[in-house]
C-alpha cells in the first residue's frame, strides 16, 4: 500500500487561498439573504443594514470587497515583508468588520458564515505573522562561526 506525498505548499499560496475562500463565503452569504423577505423588503424600499441604496453606498461596498479581492494577486506579487504587513493589517481589519456586521443577527446561517469568514481571517493572520524569515548574510556568518569545527 502507497501513501501520498505531501509537498510542502507556499506561505503565499496558502493566504491567497483563504483571501479567496474568504471572499466565495462572503459572497454565498450576502446571496443567501437576497431570499429572505425581511431583506428583500428593505431593498425593495432602497435600504441595506440601514444604509440607502445608492451611489455613496455602491461605491463604498464596491471598494469594500475590491480589497481582499486584490490581496488574492497582491499577497502573490509585493514583497515578502510588504505583503506579510498587509496581510495582518487587513485580516484584522476585515474580521473586526465583519464580527461588526453579524452584531444583532439572529440567523445561524449567517453567523455560521461570519465564523467561518473570521476562522480565515485569523487563519490569514496566523501564516503572515509566522511567515519565514531568510536570515541575513551577518547572522548566516555568525551561526557558521558559532558552529566551527576546531
Amino acid at each position: 500500500m502507497s501513501t501520498q506525498q505531501s509537498a510542502p505548499v507556499n506561505v503565499r499560496l496558502k493566504i491567497s487561498a483563504a483571501w479567496t475562500a474568504m471572499l466565495f463565503v462572503f459572497v454565498y452569504v450576502d446571496l443567501f439573504s437576497l431570499y429572505r423577505a425581511d431583506v428583500r423588503a428593505d431593498i425593495a424600499a432602497g435600504e441595506i443594514s440601514g444604509f440607502t441604496i445608492g451611489q455613496t453606498f455602491l461605491l463604498s461596498t464596491t471598494l469594500y470587497i475590491v480589497v481582499p479581492a486584490l490581496m488574492v494577486f497582491l499577497t502573490l506579487v509585493l514583497p515578502a515583508g510588504v505583503s506579510r504587513m498587509t496581510n495582518i493589517v487587513l485580516a484584522v481589519v476585515y474580521a473586526l468588520t465583519i464580527v461588526g456586521a453579524a452584531v444583532g443577527e439572529g440567523n445561524y446561517y449567517y453567523l455560521l458564515g461570519t465564523a467561518i469568514e473570521v476562522l480565515l481571517l485569523a487563519g490569514i493572520t496566523y501564516v503572515a505573522w509566522t511567515w519565514p524569515r531568510v536570515p541575513s548574510h551577518s547572522a548566516v556568518a555568525e551561526n557558521e562561526r558559532q558552529h566551527a569545527v576546531v
